[in-house]
C-alpha cells in the first residue's frame, strides 16, 4: 500500500492538508505538534493513522464519517485523558499507550468492553474470550465476574489466571 509520511514537520491542524491525501491508505502524523485529531476530509482509503508523541487531547466527533475504513488508529504518547465515543467507534488496532487515561482504573476492560470488535489494544492481543464477556462498568466486581465467566468458558485455573494476566496486569 501507498503511505504518507509527515513526521517532525511542527504541523499544527489537520485542516490545511487538503482532500489531496486520499490517494493513501496510511498516513504517518508522529511527532508533530497537533492538539486536536479532526479536521480531516473524507478519506475512504485511509486504514491506518499513525499519530505518536503529538499533544492530542481532543477526539473530533465526526472522525467515522471522515475516515469510514480506519482500521489503526495509534495514538502512543498524547495528552488524552478520556476515552471519548469515538475512540471506540471502529478499531481493530488501537494504541493510547502513555497517555493520561491510561491511568484510569480498569481502563484496558473498559476499552475491551466499549470496543467490542478491537483485537490489538496498546500492542498487546485481545483474547477473543474478552470481546465475549460482558461487564458491568459501574461495579468493582470485574475480578470475581471474569473467574466465574472463565470457569464457565474454560474451567481450568491455569486458563483463569492467564487469562486475567493478559486482560489486566495489574491484578496478579
Amino acid at each position: 500500500g501507498h503511505g504518507l509520511d509527515l513526521p517532525g514537520y511542527k504541523i499544527p491542524v489537520i485542516e490545511n492538508l487538503g482532500a489531496t491525501l486520499d490517494q493513501f491508505d496510511a498516513i504517518d502524523f508522529s511527532d508533530n505538534e497537533i492538539r486536536k485529531l479532526d479536521g480531516f476530509p473524507l478519506l475512504r482509503r485511509l486504514k491506518t493513522l499513525l499519530m505518536n508523541n503529538n499533544r492530542i487531547c481532543r477526539i473530533g466527533e465526526n472522525l467515522e464519517q471522515a475516515l469510514p475504513n480506519l482500521t489503526e488508529l495509534i495514538l502512543t504518547n498524547n495528552n488524552i485523558a478520556e476515552l471519548v465515543k469515538t475512540l471506540y467507534n471502529f478499531y481493530l488496532l488501537c494504541s493510547v499507550l502513555r497517555n493520561p487515561v491510561t491511568n484510569k482504573k480498569h481502563y484496558r476492560l473498559y476499552v475491551i468492553h466499549k470496543v467490542p470488535q478491537v483485537r490489538v489494544l496498546d500492542f498487546q492481543k485481545v483474547k477473543l474470550k474478552v470481546s465475549l464477556l460482558s461487564f458491568d462498568s459501574a461495579q468493582d466486581g470485574y475480578f470475581f465476574f471474569l473467574l466465574r465467566s472463565c470457569k464457565f468458558i474454560g474451567n481450568s485455573n491455569a486458563v483463569v489466571i492467564d487469562f486475567i494476566e493478559t486482560v489486566y496486569p495489574k491484578w496478579l
